[in-house]
């Protein structure tokens, strides 16, 4: 039977449709990208063929099993996915090129704790290439069970799909993916959703897992259409510091973030060294982010016990003031978010007479790392006014709290285990909020903010 086609024009940017040609894009607004593409309408009403409606199935009768997770072998990977790799599930990770990504997935091929096939398909690397960087890598174990496809051509890949059945697929990248039926242009917008659909859904299937790599922007965020987010299960990002002194000066340390998961939280961290033999897990990140100094603490320096998932970590807080150079003060702080600076400065000289608003704020989180925790506000507090006073802090002294616009230090979540971190690291001392079921031993505890500061100091 011949296949009934219509026309339809498609915009090359976004991907909308229109029935007829348009000079600018309704939906993104671009000038002169409407394609004519045909449709193929032999789909259409295949499902009466295959005798009725598609049937449900009973919430109580699906076996609990058929969810189940996949050790990946890397406890940084599990802990950002939940705790393994999710059956069905399908995976994107972004991050700058040169970062780590292809080295991540490669690594996972090797150790993933599964006695089914892995399937490696590169659009970006050679075989041979691939080869050389297992080599580098120290990958030798299970690599016979790990097949390698170089293309990015959607058919050849579904062929070998369906030859190899494959329980993970690794996909390097998603910008590389083309096929004849997703548009006129190789790498765009189209043709991204059309293919990353397909294996997603060919993933699903199979009962198998899928990751998708994808290069991101100048602003950090993944290119291409906002759609292949929302069509995958989990995103992570992979995020780079600077050369970390908290590391020895050698150490280049990385950082997976979820900013998506549909089977876990995204308040996890894996936290990653890179070296001459790929990624490296860092399991005690205890004292990662401390500069290591002797004798007392400088002026404008704190710890803060902060928490990034189920773990605590300890991080050097850095606050600089000086006066302002123009007639507007200024914040300067990339590693906490800028507001957060503003709103704790506003209550240290709402409630402390400390003078602020004339003055430059700079801010940093030793380590590169990015704080998004409300735990850190505490902690930020106390650096601000040991900046502009000129009082340093006991060099074994931790805080953790959160500061309100009222002044009052409000509870922060795992108290105990924060105390109980930080004096295994060695810190005698811990100011935060009153523990509010049981006291918590070796904690300093405090109501509002005058008082936390004449608990340290002894006045204000």
């Amino acid at each position: 039977m011949k296949k009934q086609k219509s026309l339809v024009f498609k915009c090359s940017s976004c991907g909308h449709e229109e029935p007829k040609w348009l000079g600018r894009c309704p939906e993104c607004g671009e000038w002169n990208t409407f394609l004519e593409t045909a449709v193929n309408n032999a789909n259409i009403g295949r499902s009466e063929g295959r005798g009725g409606l598609p049937q449900t199935l009973p919430l109580s009768t699906i076996d609990p099993i058929e969810g189940g997770r996949i050790k990946s072998g890397i406890i940084e990977l599990d802990r950002v996915l939940g705790g393994g790799i999710m059956k069905c599930s399908a995976v994107l990770v972004g991050g700058e090129p040169g970062i780590g990504k292809s080295t991540l997935l490669l690594q996972l091929s090797a150790a993933v704790e599964t006695k089914g096939r892995v399937l490696y398909i590169s659009g970006e690397e050679s075989a041979g290439q691939l080869r050389l960087r297992a080599d580098r890598l120290g990958i030798k174990n299970n690599m016979e069970r790990i097949e390698i496809l170089c293309t990015g051509n959607l058919e050849e890949i579904e062929t070998v799909l369906n030859a190899v059945k494959p329980v993970l697929v690794l996909v390097d990248s998603a910008q590389t993916l083309f096929s004849a039926e997703g548009g006129s242009v190789p790498g765009g917008v189209n043709q991204m959703k059309f293919c990353s659909f397909e294996l997603i859904s060919w993933a699903k299937e199979h009962d198998a897992a899928l990751f998708l790599t994808a290069h991101v922007t100048k602003e950090g965020l993944i290119a291409g259409p906002k759609t292949l987010e929302h069509m995958v299960d989990t995103v992570l990002y992979f995020e780079q510091n600077d050369k970390s002194s908290a590391l020895g000066g050698t150490a280049d340390c990385r950082f997976l973030r979820p900013a998506k998961n549909r089977f876990g939280s995204v308040d996890e961290i894996g936290i990653f060294t890179m070296g001459e033999q790929g990624l490296s897990p860092v399991e005690d990140t205890g004292r990662l982010f401390l500069v290591r100094r002797e004798g007392e603490l400088p002026a404008g320096v704190t710890t803060a016990a902060v928490l990034e998932g189920t773990r605590t970590i300890l991080v050097e807080i850095q606050a600089l003031t000086i006066p302002a150079k123009g007639a507007m003060s200024r914040v300067f702080s990339d590693k906490i978010d800028s507001g957060r600076v503003s709103r704790v400065s506003a209550a240290l000289e709402k409630h402390l007479g400390l003078r602020l608003s004339d003055q430059d704020l700079y801010v940093n989180a030793a380590g590169g790392i990015r704080i998004t925790e409300v735990g850190v506000e505490l902690a930020l507090a106390f650096a601000l006014y040991s900046a502009r006073t000129g009082l340093a802090l006991p060099a074994d002294l931790a805080i953790a709290g959160e500061l309100s616009l009222t002044g009052e230090i409000r509870p922060v979540r795992r108290l105990a285990g924060r105390v109980k971190t930080s004096a295994n690291l060695g810190f005698g001392s811990f100011l935060g909020p009153s523990a509010e079921n049981q006291p918590v031993p070796g904690l300093i505890a405090a109501g509002n903010i005058k008082s936390a500061v004449k608990s340290i100091y002894g006045k204000i």
